[in-house]
């Protein structure tokens, strides 16, 4: 469990930035050089450098080194352990919204013979 805690943590941190949310939507759709994705958002080849290197530390990306350019697109992964992780705590929430729902319908109900009583 540590294991798969940590590939989610690595994981979800790469996704919580939205420069490298926007680089996978690049590699998408075509590979791209670190110079182009760092023209494309507009920043320096360091940063977009950092940026790559997170997305590679998670294995959501992978790149390739040619001569001079380095070539980056999309990696392996699918995040199927990451959407399982995702809809295990969305049928949680899901469960935890029901009950409340049920309990304030039950709470109006309530209410409603209160008010009944109250004016007999």
């Amino acid at each position: 469990m540590v294991q798969c805690s940590a590939h989610l943590d690595a994981t979800f941190a790469a996704l919580s930035d939205v420069t490298r949310r926007g680089v996978l939507e690049q590699l998408g759709d075509s590979h791209a050089s670190i110079s182009d994705l760092a023209q494309r958002f507009h920043m320096s080849l360091t940063g977009m450098k950092k940026h790559v290197s997170v997305l590679e530390q998670a294995g959501l990306v992978t790149t390739e080194k040619v001569g001079r350019v380095r070539t980056c697109k999309l990696g392996p992964r699918q995040l199927e352990e990451e959407a399982a992780w995702i809809e295990s705590h969305r049928q949680l929430w899901s469960a935890r919204f029901d009950a409340l729902d049920q309990l304030v319908e039950q709470m109006k109900r309530e209410e409603k013979v209160d008010v009944r009583t109250k004016r007999k």
